[in-house]
């Protein structure tokens, strides 16, 4: 998922987003440990759409913040 279509999502559909990713990396680590599947390419391509829905989160507070600091 590219950075540009993450920040045009709102808060409460980023954090579905996180969990969802979340739940599908659950998934793949346990298929993998059960020897069902080896697809590291898609684990690490699901943490770096953590990382990427997380740091858009963070982002978002932080300018939320700084808005309300100004007034």
């Amino acid at each position: 998922m590219k950075a540009d279509k993450i920040r045009n999502l709102t808060d409460a559909e980023l954090q579905h987003q996180e969990r969802d990713l979340a739940d599908q990396l659950f998934k793949l680590k346990f298929q993998m440990n059960m020897g069902q599947t080896e697809s590291l390419k898609k684990i690490r391509g699901l943490r770096r759409d953590i990382a990427r829905v997380k740091t858009v989160l963070r982002e978002q507070e932080l300018a939320a913040a700084r808005k309300t600091e100004k007034k």
